[in-house]
Order: structure tokens, then C-alpha cells, then sequence
């Protein structure tokens, strides 16, 4: 992400800005960026994680005012949403604040069900990061407008959309099983017994109206490969 030229307006805002910030993503070059933009918008303690055990472990010791995270994490799937609602269960009053390359409306519905206040593309410019965070920050939600009205019309229409139907849960099951994760494997991510992960696989061929695993996994190989 570069510096937008605008870097310099955004921080002399007089708006409220959090005294601290964790920062959560697998990649050391994102990572880096985020931190110069936050320090840039004068955030004067920025932690950092590169998995959502180590992130946990980071919000749990420091309570920092907002999280950044990203949502993918190597061959995790959509771990970052079980963070977002880990986090939220320690702090109810937690300010998280989701990035992804993935603009799927669907996903992004779920980071919000979650509980995360706001979204941002991974690719966005540095004012619209900046812009985000100051709102997260201050306790307001954050969508991208276009993204805004896609969840909107997809909420409109959710009854033809079997996919925006699934529960966040059921959501992280499906990309798993699509990136060839085994039942053991998606129960050890997810934190779940593997009964849980059976029965929630039962449910998606249920939901997702197909009558065969094999059909299952070419839907959650599809979702898959929408995923950075």
C-alpha cells in the first residue's frame, strides 16, 4: 500500500485517534506499511502479530483501543473471522477493523456478523485506510460505498443466494474444505471437535442444495480460489 499524498491532512484531523494499535497479518511487508501509516496518523504504540494465536495473546496482555487484521492467513481459510469473535467475546466493546484483498459482499457480511466495525481492501489508498481506522477508532462503522451496496442488495436478494445464507462457521468450513483440509485439520484450526465439523459439513450440503461431497468440494474449491 503506498502513502497517499493526502498522508499529511488525515493526521492533522482533530478527531480522536487511539493511543494504540494492534496490527495482525502474515505478510512483514504489510505489516511494515500499516505501521508507517499508523505512525505517520500519530498512533504512538503499534503492536504487531502474524498468526491469530499470537494475536490473541497480544489484545489479551495490552488491550489495545483498535485491531487491524487481516481475515487469511497461509493455508487457514477465513481464520481471521474466528479472531474477530474471539476478541469480541474478551472485549464486547472491542474496535476491530477487517482488511482483505477479497471484496466477495458475503465474506465481508460475515466479518460484520462477527463483530468487526469495518472493512477495508487491502488495496485501497492510503486516505481510505486512514479514513477507516479514524472511524473505527471513534466507535462509527467503516464500509467501502461500493462494497456497502453490494451487502445491501445481497441481503435483498439472500433467498437466490444460497452462500450469503451460511453462518460465518459454516463459511470457514467451506473455504477450508475447498483449500483440501481434512476433517482433523479443519477441527484443529477452527478449534472445534470433529463431530462439530462433520455435522457442519452435513448442514452445507443441506444448505448449499447438492447432493454429493464431490459437488461440495468443486463449490469450496471455487470459493477457495477467490481467496488471496
Amino acid at each position: 500500500m503506498s502513502a497517499a499524498p493526502g498522508l499529511a491532512q488525515h493526521a492533522a484531523r482533530p478527531t480522536a485517534r487511539p493511543r494504540d494499535l494492534l496490527i495482525v497479518d502474515d505478510h512483514p511487508i504489510v505489516l511494515q506499511g500499516f505501521r508507517l501509516l499508523a505512525e505517520e496518523a500519530g498512533i504512538a504504540r503499534v503492536h504487531e502479530a502474524r498468526d491469530i494465536v499470537a494475536a490473541y495473546r497480544t489484545f489479551h496482555r495490552h488491550r489495545p483501543a483498535v485491531v487491524v487484521t487481516d481475515l487469511s492467513f497461509r493455508d487457514d481459510g477465513l481464520s481471521g473471522l474466528s479472531l474477530i469473535r474471539r476478541i469480541r467475546a474478551l472485549e464486547p466493546g472491542a474496535r476491530i477493523l477487517a482488511l482483505s484483498m477479497h471484496r466477495d459482499p458475503v465474506i465481508v457480511a460475515r466479518v460484520l456478523e462477527c463483530g468487526a466495525l469495518g472493512f477495508v481492501l487491502k488495496d485501497a489508498p492510503a486516505a481510505s485506510f486512514l479514513d477507516a481506522l479514524e472511524a473505527v477508532a471513534n466507535g462509527r462503522s467503516y464500509l467501502p460505498h461500493d462494497i456497502a451496496i453490494e451487502i445491501a442488495m445481497l441481503n435483498a436478494g439472500a433467498r437466490d443466494l444460497p452462500l450469503a445464507n451460511l453462518t460465518s462457521r459454516e463459511m470457514q468450513i467451506l473455504v477450508l474444505i475447498g483449500k483440501g483440509k481434512s476433517y482433523d485439520e479443519i477441527a484443529e484450526i477452527l478449534t472445534l471437535n470433529y463431530r462439530s465439523v462433520v455435522n457442519a459439513t452435513a448442514a452445507l450440503l443441506c444448505n448449499l442444495c447438492v447432493g454429493s461431497t464431490a459437488e461440495l468440494m468443486r463449490i469450496a474449491a471455487s470459493q477457495a480460489r477467490s481467496l488471496p
